[in-house]
């Protein structure tokens, strides 16, 4: 890719040098899965030596003394060794993750994903496009990282189609689905895998704790409005005007050696197409008037203890729910379309979504091992009850522990850009440290989520990152890392700053951040 820059990146050379640094330091950083290698052999060395000083800790919710094992020890061994397994197959991610992505292959592979993301642009108004381009990308968090693929290119040749400029339009997309990645008016796999990792976490001070996908569904569904409502102002405001002074440069031809591969699809929606996704949200409809017909019963056994509904198998298991969602919406479409022809289809197309989940699959087993570690020697347990006694000792509660959180996993996002391998190195101390300040782990989850979404799209550790830029070039052929980055930073900032005081307003006014969850 280019990395030249254009002159009206120099007010941003400072903070160009800032981000070249970080890429550098960013670029010797080991793969995922040998980091969290690297962190259990750190863990290893570090347990050793606070077992020697005897280091231990009250547990204020048990009464008990937790104290440091050593990982250096025929113990510590015997565990590692024995426990691996375990460790990976009882890891709360794993299987919720799989089961939603059995769904979510079929919808994906069938092409309704694509086809519901390219209608909802199509045929808008322009001056709409872009809060209709921003609150599409919140809604294509359901795809995970397919949306990259098919929001950005798609964003580009909306805004073109109504003669605006196709960098913009990916732009928008980019920073819409990257910087909102954690805010979504849809149940997305990116929940169930945070609501894993952090009752994971929050296991280590209560054995009992669980928390659900939905634990932050009610803010999630604001934040999603309010970023869509944000972008859409910066981009009007500022961005565009950017784009605008730019100066001008003849379009690249867009000639892909490889053929038509790489082409965007065309925006408008065929005729099997939009009847395939009509079929789809009627038999989504119909599904969903079972579900809700069969838990009204308040003996219906739907309904949890007492006749709950908050504790009821719809919502502890909303991972199946959301299977089955969206494997009947996905069948229903690709038997309109013909990309499910027989019984025989829908399997082979959870096997090849489950085959992209691969790469996922294998960092889960390095995470397993580092978590059950982590649990095992108490260092974490030790840690946060430290950290919670310092906080308490220095006054520091509430909001400005929120603060905390948010600047410390927004600088270490720059770098590691897995959301879920980031909350698996952090959420095992913020979590239980929280808890012991009388923070509920869905707080703190909803706190991460900002730190871990909104610099996403300012860093060039990102792979969707250089492939935005691709798309970017095809429109405009000097543009580079400054050109992009000097596009998403302003919005990048702006949506921190926004969905921060969200978070705020929220916890001041005790808005419940989910289904039956208290945000005190």
């Amino acid at each position: 890719m280019a990395s030249n820059q254009t002159t009206e990146q120099a007010p941003l050379t400072g903070l160009m040098a800032l981000l070249v640094r970080i890429e550098r330091l960013g670029n010797k950083l080991p793969h995922p899965f040998w980091l969290f290698g690297v962190l259990s052999v750190v863990l290893a060395l570090v347990s050793w030596v606070l077992s020697a000083a005897g280091a231990s800790a009250l547990n204020p919710a048990s009464g008990k003394t937790v104290t440091v094992h050593s990982l250096v020890s025929g113990d510590g061994l015997r565990m590692m060794i024995n426990d691996a397994v375990t460790n990976y197959a009882t890891f709360p991610p794993l299987g919720t993750i799989l089961v939603v992505m059995l769904g979510v292959a079929v919808a994906d592979r069938s092409g309704m994903l694509p086809a519901m993301l390219r209608g909802a642009v199509a045929r808008v108004p322009a001056r709409w496009l872009t809060f209709t381009l921003a609150f599409t990308a919140m809604v294509a968090h359901a795809a995970s990282d397919a949306a990259y693929v098919v929001l950005v290119p798609l964003g580009a040749l909306a805004f073109k189609a109504v003669g605006r400029s196709p960098m913009l339009g990916a732009v928008v997309a980019f920073v819409s689905v990257s910087a909102g990645y954690d805010a979504s008016p849809l149940v997305t796999p990116t929940d169930a895998v945070l609501a894993g990792l952090t009752t994971a976490a929050a296991q280590t001070v209560d054995p009992s704790y669980v928390v659900n996908p939905l634990s932050n569904y009610f803010f999630s569904i604001g934040s999603s409005v309010v970023l869509a409502a944000v972008i859409t102002v910066v981009t009007e405001k500022v961005i565009a005007r950017r784009v605008a002074a730019m100066p001008d440069e003849p379009e690249p031809v867009d000639q892909d050696s490889e053929g038509s591969e790489n082409v965007p699809a065309p925006l408008t929606l065929g005729v099997d197409e939009r009847r395939g996704l009509r079929n789809a949200g009627w038999a989504l409809l119909a599904y969903v008037t079972v579900v809700v017909a069969a838990m009204t019963p308040r003996s219906s056994p739907l309904r949890g203890e007492g006749g709950s509904i908050v504790q009821s198998p719809v919502l502890t298991g909303i991972a199946v729910v959301l299977a089955v969602a969206f494997l009947i919406a996905g069948a229903v479409y690709g038997r309109a379309v013909g990309t499910v022809r027989s019984g025989r289809d829908i399997p082979d197309h959870m096997a090849k979504g489950l085959r992209e989940m691969a790469p996922i699959l294998v960092l889960f087993f390095a995470i397993s091992q580092f978590l059950a570690y982590f649990k095992w020697t108490g260092v974490g347990e030790v840690m946060a009850i430290r950290g919670a006694d310092l906080l308490k000792s220095a006054g520091i509660t509430g909001g400005w522990a929120f603060l905390g959180i948010l600047l410390v996993c927004t600088v270490i996002n720059l770098l590691v850009t897995s959301g879920s391998a980031q909350w698996a190195l952090v959420g095992p101390v913020f979590v239980p440290m929280f808890m012991l300040l009388d923070i509920p782990p869905e707080v703190t989850q909803a706190v991460y989520r900002i730190a871990d979404s909104c610099t996403n799209a300012a860093t060039p550790m990102s792979a969707y990152f250089v492939m935005t830029l691709g798309v970017v070039q095809r429109y405009r052929r000097s543009a580079g890392i400054g050109t992009l980055l000097s596009l998403t930073l302003p919005l990048c900032l702006t949506m921190l700053a926004a969905w921060t005081l969200l978070f705020y307003a929220w916890w001041a006014l005790g808005i419940p951040l989910g289904p039956g969850v208290s945000v005190r």
